[in-house]
């Protein structure tokens, strides 16, 4: 079986998660996407996260009727914060016939040398990147860039949704002057 992972704090999910997620299942060869919700990012304030059941519940609902998807709390029983090299090994113990797929955005592959054990990750395991809007990436570079990488794919193709969870964190805030 293959198992696209799909990690983040979906802080809140929104449409654009949904989309994608929606999209991936349905133009790749993954038999399913699980949406992992992570508890603590290592690169992010936790500060700002709203509790980590209620960011589940979210994901869940959000994806209860797209066959496929579904939303993971794995990580919830794991250290943290949450590492994606810790995880992917927990994953292949917890499923050893499964073959696991990261889907990351492009701005998290530019930044891949903050990862913790990014050679492990890159060199196990496949990894589809979603392009950002206006991207002139090319989508062979990060294999030239990374050749240690197993396979880069980028999601050609796949729509463009211009919303973010921080976008809506300030929406809702107070606005103060």
């Amino acid at each position: 079986m293959r198992v696209g992972i799909y990690g983040g704090s979906f802080n809140p999910v929104h449409f654009g998660h949904v989309g994608l997620a929606r999209w991936v299942i349905e133009n790749t060869d993954l038999d399913e996407l699980w949406m992992m919700v992570s508890p603590n990012n290592p690169l992010k304030s936790a500060k700002i996260l709203a509790p980590e059941q209620e960011r589940l519940e979210g994901v869940r609902e959000a994806v209860k009727h797209i066959p496929g998807v579904k939303a993971s709390d794995f990580e919830f029983a794991l250290p943290r914060p949450s590492y994606t090299a810790n995880t992917l090994r927990a994953l292949q113990k917890a499923y050893p016939e499964t073959e696991f797929t990261l889907v990351i955005g492009e701005d998290n592959l530019r930044i891949i040398d903050q990862w913790r054990e990014k050679d492990f990750i890159l060199s196990h395991f496949r990894i589809f990147v979603y392009p950002r809007h206006g991207s002139q990436a090319d989508p062979n570079e990060p294999e030239r860039a990374l050749p240690q990488a197993k396979s880069i794919v980028y999601l050609k193709g796949a729509p463009y949704f211009d919303i973010s969870s921080t976008q809506i964190r300030e929406a809702r805030s107070p606005q103060t002057e």
